[in-house]
């Protein structure tokens, strides 16, 4: 595996590819990687696409310490890497905090972007009571405690590696600048994605897991994020979490692939 690198104003972000055709760009959610995507890369690439997964801004091989961690920015850095590799237009997807930096993505340049997937989208801020709200405080500064928080978002099903993959998403949380990261994406900012949604001009594919313990109806959500935009469509993964490209990658990956045929013929 060889790490790409594309600069930024304030420092770098880290990329992997793999695979020949249409360019598919992956983003993977708060406090995760880029690994995040391991088993779905491979169905994409067997079906004939190019695949880059991104490590987030602040996340995995990706530099530290930056100014700001907004969804805008997250989508520009997903645009650098587009433009990097000179293989656009393509279709971006986002998880969990990055769903929110595809919708910036496509409405900044949307001559680079063919489409647009969310996954585990939140449509608006997670109501916390006193308790929760304070326990989620403790999670966002603790690596040890996110690790335990990640474990709960797979309800029915993991990966069989899932223990080792949490177990390095841990130790680089570690590192200085890591959890400020894992905060700073899931900062309240405006405008928030949601006013940008309608602006979307490209194909919308919103996925959710049908069991995501993040959602008190998980179905509402996902059909909350299709109504923003022009052009969407809503799938539910079933027997799955928070992290259905990690828990059902077979079940994503059929999802995506006929998605990813309506982009290249839109």
């Amino acid at each position: 595996m060889t790490t790409n690198q594309v600069r930024r104003d304030r420092g770098h972000i880290a990329y992997e590819v793999h695979g020949d055709g249409p360019l598919v760009v992956l983003a993977h959610g708060m406090g995760e990687n880029r690994a995040s995507y391991r088993h779905l890369v491979p169905l994409l690439v067997a079906a004939g696409h190019r695949v880059a997964s991104v490590d987030v801004r602040g996340h995995g091989e990706s530099s530290a310490g930056w100014p700001t961690y907004a969804p805008a920015e997250v989508g520009a850095d997903l645009l650098a890497v587009v433009r990097d590799l000179d293989a656009g237009p393509a279709v971006l997807v986002g998880s969990s905090s990055s769903a929110a930096g595809v919708v910036f993505a496509a409405t900044d340049a949307p001559e680079l972007v063919t489409g647009i997937v969310q996954i585990g989208a939140f449509v608006g801020q997670p109501k916390l009571n006193p308790l929760l709200r304070m326990a989620m405080g403790a999670v966002l500064r603790s690596p040890r405690l996110f690790g335990m928080f990640h474990n709960t978002l797979f309800p029915v099903h993991r990966p069989d590696d899932d223990a080792a993959y949490r177990r390095s998403m841990v130790a680089n949380l570690r590192e200085p600048g890591r959890m400020a990261a894992v905060r700073g994406v899931i900062e309240p900012v405006e405008p928030h994605w949601t006013a940008r949604a309608p602006q979307v001009r490209q194909p919308v594919l919103v996925l959710m897991g049908a069991k995501d313990p993040d959602f008190p109806d998980p179905g509402a959500e996902a059909r909350a994020a299709r109504r923003l935009f022009r052009t969407a469509e809503a799938r539910m993964i079933e027997e799955s979490g928070h992290y259905p490209h990690a828990d059902r990658p077979q079940r994503t990956a059929d999802e995506l692939l006929g998605f990813l045929a309506v982009c290249a013929g839109a």
